[in-house]
């Protein structure tokens, strides 16, 4: 499969799932499409909009400095978000905006296969993972999905940027990313070979 062709195909659906009139681009993602780490977090926010690439103002900045704290680039990942373009006024996305493009993260998700599927804040971590506890009971706990896949719950590093407190729970929840990739890696490895 072109993984390329098949994220862009998924791109051109978005444009057909237009929520808001105000909302200046879609932003459907960017990094590798054969990342081992998905990113997805809520709705792009103003900077987002403007520049149609998700996570790029301040808690962007904070995300690209804890992924070259664990020696790795946004290229090297595929970040995303639940809702795809900025709801008004930065609000939390409705529940039907929500039901309208988690279907094209499924399919991102597919389509990238990702062996862990890292979620920035409560609004991914409830779709993703649902019923599992709320942020603050689970961040930093790895769960293993009947898929095969790690979701790894973790605070929005915007929550982080406005209150300091969370700021070093996260990155030390964020190392543990790493971790959970060798672990994977050992586990591939000693698996049988045919």
């Amino acid at each position: 499969m072109d993984k390329t062709k098949a994220l862009n195909e998924v791109y051109e659906e978005l444009k057909t799932k237009r929520l808001y009139d105000d909302a200046k681009s879609f932003v459907p993602g960017e990094g590798s499409p054969n990342a081992e780490i998905l990113f997805v977090g809520e709705a792009p926010g103003q900077k987002e909009d403007e520049q149609g690439r998700p996570f790029v103002g301040a808690a962007g900045k904070f995300l690209a400095e804890m992924l070259e704290g664990i020696g790795l680039k946004r290229e090297d990942v595929f970040i995303t978000n639940i809702v795809k373009q900025r709801p008004p006024n930065n609000r939390d996305p409705l529940p039907e905006e929500i039901a309208a493009h988690f279907p094209l993260l499924q399919k991102q998700i597919e389509i990238i296969n990702p062996k862990i599927i890292v979620m920035l804040g409560r609004h991914s971590m409830s779709q993703l993972l649902p019923n599992v506890g709320t942020i603050s009971q689970v961040h930093g706990r790895p769960f293993r999905r009947a898929d095969g896949r790690v979701y790894l719950p973790l605070y929005h590093p915007a929550a982080a940027l406005y209150n300091a407190g969370l700021k070093d729970t996260l990155i030390s929840d964020f190392r543990k990313i790493s971790l959970i990739l060798k672990k994977l890696d050992k586990e591939q490895k000693d698996l049988p070979k045919e």
